[in-house]
């Protein structure tokens, strides 16, 4: 199964399994603890560094943890803060993130976990969520990103910054200000081409909701490696709107292969359920699902994709109706 990427950061029911963003969280924590355990040792091999890295198996991790140096403030805020995320009540959730907050205010997890919690409007959860981006700005400096800007993710400090901002271009997605969207989706991808939490997908979406049809032409073809639906069906609507009418043929064909869920959809002859699947596997009805979360409004926009959708598939169906003829014998 492939892990769709975490859109929030929602407490686990203790009755229920972890979510995708729980797992994530506590992957998270276990490379902050390695990070941690590593802190001040040199290893002049690869060989050495591998040993040590299989004694941190098993409860070897804890053991070396209590020779490590002592978690400073900030690190202290950002263990709270992960308990935060998962706490089981909005209560816990909350003091837990004004005891990270006190000793340090800039941690951006902690600001995001509140603006879950007291945002009663898609407004103040935009002005939560930027001031919480202002903090983590603050907190790794002008330099930080200049330095690092294309490999974000591969650093930890970096990843409550990177969740706040799709949270944000979530949360502007949602209310509609999809240029705003936009901006945020790719101000992400210049700060880690490597997309690893996905925001390609809905960015697509988005460029061809509002015709930037060369943005979805870019997009296509910088993550050309991605057969996904997704980008499979986006390719089909970009190509029809681009006037490529034999190219759109094209890609429908690849399309249905990558994901044959995705037309029954587009063609009304299945209803989207209300909630979007946490897991799918390629080619599924879960990956259509997450597909049309993120392409369904610009299909809709652009009706005659749909109608000329219809008429492709109204064209298969007859086409395997047809008898097939038989070979006439030729007379001896």
């Amino acid at each position: 199964m492939t892990q769709k990427p975490a859109k929030s950061a929602k407490t686990t029911k203790a009755a229920q399994p972890p979510s995708p963003a729980s797992l994530c969280t506590a992957t998270e924590e276990t490379m902050r603890d390695v990070q941690r355990a590593m802190e001040g040792k040199n290893f002049s091999t690869l060989e050495g560094l591998n040993a040590f890295v299989e004694t941190l198996a098993g409860p070897g991790l804890k053991k070396s943890l209590r020779d490590a140096a002592p978690l400073s403030p900030r690190e202290e805020a950002q263990e709270l803060a992960f308990d935060a995320m998962e706490a089981e009540s909005e209560a816990q959730a909350r003091k837990l993130a004004k005891l990270a907050l006190a000793k340090d205010p800039d941690c951006v997890d902690a600001l995001v976990v509140l603006v879950g919690i007291e945002a009663d409007s898609p407004k103040k959860a935009v002005e939560g969520l930027e001031r919480a981006l202002a903090a983590g700005e603050r907190s790794l400096g002008a330099k930080f990103f200049k330095e690092n800007k294309g490999h974000f993710w591969g650093l930890l400090d970096t990843r409550p910054y990177m969740r706040a901002l799709e949270q944000l271009a979530g949360v502007l997605r949602a209310k509609g200000s999809n240029l705003e969207a936009i901006k945020q989706y790719e101000k992400m991808l210049g700060l880690n081409p490597g997309d690893n939490q996905g925001v390609r997908d809905p960015l697509l979406g988005l460029y061809l909701a509002t015709g930037k049809l060369e943005g979805a032409r870019k997009l296509l073809d910088e993550y050309g490696e991605d057969s996904m639906a997704n980008f499979a069906w986006g390719r089909v609507l970009e190509r029809f709107l681009s006037g490529n009418r034999p190219g759109a043929v094209t890609s429908l064909k690849k399309a249905r292969k990558a994901n044959p869920f995705v037309e029954l959809y587009l063609s009304g002859r299945k209803s989207l359920p209300r909630e979007t699947p946490d897991m799918y596997s390629p080619g599924s009805e879960e990956e259509a699902i997450l597909c049309l979360d993120n392409l369904m409004l610009a299909w809709s926009k652009h009706k005659e994709a749909i109608f000329w959708l219809m008429d492709q598939l109204m064209k298969e169906v007859v086409q395997k109706k047809a008898p097939t003829a038989k070979p006439k014998k030729v007379a001896q």
